[in-house]
């Protein structure tokens, strides 16, 4: 753009070659380099802060997993390790375009793994919708994750991650366990009145006492100690 008659241009080192844009990615910035008439007049040096409670979270669902998260982003690979060494993650993989996150995951994927994606960008869209679940933060979310996403944590707490897929587990678990109850309860009320006579009010009694049963059993997932206790 031109400003005060001259040409002013913000990009990537790689457009402008500049040493001290050098020196910042090598200590884990992103840099972008700032031209005046296509010479280099300053560096700006960017890095991102990591979250109050993420390399809890990090070993938190490495615990509860048994594998540890990988870090897919279109960041430097330099910036990238940075970040992931100070919250514990080993498996980096940067300087990724949308489309690379999406085969990123889908190789996940096909490698037999169950994928869950956290993210909030324009960018993490697409891989949102490629895994079989996507979490987005609602808070700082982009509109196009917020809407791509199945989950979305309204109060953008990265803790709360593994507290909600634990939950989701024993969610599951209660499921299981409902259908259990309830085709039990009926195969038994079936063969009695296949082989004997199950009077009408025991069959409506057992039939409607089940039903009864596992509504109360779903219910207990609502109470505050079930998310406690996730």
């Amino acid at each position: 753009m031109d400003v005060a008659g001259r040409s002013v241009a913000v990009g990537r080192p790689a457009d402008v070659p500049c040493s001290e844009a050098d020196d910042l990615e090598s200590s884990g910035h992103t840099t972008a380099v700032v031209s005046v008439d296509g010479a280099p007049a300053g560096v700006l040096g960017l890095a991102d802060e990591v979250r109050p409670g993420a390399p809890a979270t990090v070993a938190a669902l490495t615990a509860l997993t048994g594998r540890a998260p990988v870090l897919l982003t279109g960041d430097d690979h330099r910036v990238a390790r940075r970040l992931a060494a100070q919250v514990g993650i080993e498996d980096v993989r940067a300087r990724l375009l949308p489309e690379d996150k999406v085969e990123e995951v889908r190789a996940l994927e096909r490698a037999g793994e169950r994928v869950l994606v956290v993210g909030d960008g324009v960018n993490d869209a697409p891989a949102l919708a490629a895994a079989h679940v996507g979490m987005a933060m609602g808070g700082i979310g982009s509109d196009l994750a917020l809407q791509t996403a199945d989950v979305v944590l309204v109060h953008d707490d990265l803790g709360a991650v593994p507290s909600l897929l634990a939950l989701a587990r024993r969610a599951r678990r209660v499921v299981i366990a409902n259908l259990a109850l309830a085709g039990t309860v009926i195969a038994v009320l079936a063969t009695w009145d296949l082989v004997g006579h199950l009077p009408l009010p025991l069959g409506v009694a057992g039939h409607e006492g089940s039903t009864i049963l596992v509504a109360l059993n779903g219910l207990r997932l609502l109470y505050s100690s079930a998310w406690t206790r996730a």
